[in-house]
C-alpha cells in the first residue's frame, strides 16, 4: 500500500503546478511563430539499446506511465500555445521539487519515481514533467525519457520531446527548453517510439545509473 501522506503531498504539488502552468499558458495567444525555436535535425536512432534497469522497475510499478500507444503521433506540431505550455511545465517542476539523490532519498543508487513527496533527482523531475504534459494533452509517444552524459561526465536523464521543429530537451538543470544538440550533452539512448524498449543514440558507453541531481 502506498503512503497516503505522500499521495496527498503529490496532490498538493500537482495542484500548485497546475496553477503555475495555467498562468504561463494564459499568455500564449500573444506569442508569434517568431518566438518558436528554429527547426533543426532530430537525433537519429542507431539500433537497439539496453533499457535502464531502474526504468524497468519503474514500469512495473507505474505500467500506465510506460504504455505505448502506436496510434498516437510520434511527434507534435509546435505552436506558440504548446511552446508556452512546455516551457511553463519545465520551469514549474524545476522550481517545485527539491533535488536529492536516490542514495539520500531511498538508500539505493538509482530509482525512478514520480517525486510524489516533492523530492527527487534528474529522472524524477522528467517523469513528472512527462506526466503533466500528458495531462495537458501531449501524446506520450512523442515524449521520450533519454540518457545522456552531462557536463560533469556523469549519467543524467532528460526528457526529449519530438516535434516538427526537431527534438527538444526538458532538463532540471535549466529552465530553458533547448534543441538537443545545444545542450552540450553526449546523447546515449532513449525510449523507442514503436515498442516498449530503448534505442541507441550513439556509440558512447552507457552510464550505469542516472542518479545525479
Amino acid at each position: 500500500m502506498r503512503n497516503t501522506g505522500r499521495r496527498s503531498g503529490f496532490g498538493r504539488l500537482r495542484a500548485g503546478l497546475a496553477v503555475l502552468v495555467a498562468t504561463a499558458v494564459s499568455g500564449a495567444q500573444a506569442q508569434t511563430l517568431a518566438a518558436l525555436p528554429a527547426a533543426t535535425v532530430p537525433a537519429a536512432a542507431a539500433g537497439e539499446a539496453r533499457a535502464v534497469p531502474a526504468w524497468v522497475e519503474f514500469c512495473q510499478r507505474y505500467a500506465s506511465e510506460c504504455a505505448l500507444d502506436p496510434s498516437e503521433p510520434a511527434q507534435v506540431t509546435l505552436t506558440p500555445r504548446l511552446w508556452q505550455t512546455i516551457g511553463g511545465i519545465n520551469r514549474s517542476v524545476n522550481a517545485a521539487l527539491r533535488a536529492v539523490t536516490d542514495q539520500e532519498h531511498w538508500g539505493v543508487p538509482d530509482r525512478w519515481d514520480l517525486a510524489e513527496d516533492g523530492a527527487g533527482d534528474c529522472e524524477d523531475y522528467q517523469l513528472l514533467k512527462r506526466k503533466l504534459l500528458a495531462q495537458a494533452g501531449l501524446p506520450r509517444r512523442a515524449m521520450r525519457m533519454t540518457v545522456v552524459i552531462d557536463e560533469k561526465g556523469e549519467g543524467h536523464a532528460v526528457l526529449m520531446l519530438r516535434t516538427d521543429r526537431g527534438d527538444l530537451v526538458l532538463d532540471n538543470k535549466t529552465s530553458a527548453v533547448l534543441p538537443w544538440h545545444r545542450t552540450g550533452y553526449t546523447f546515449i539512448k532513449r525510449e523507442a517510439q514503436d515498442a516498449v524498449a530503448w534505442v541507441s543514440l550513439g556509440r558512447a558507453v552507457s552510464p550505469v545509473t542516472t542518479a545525479n541531481r
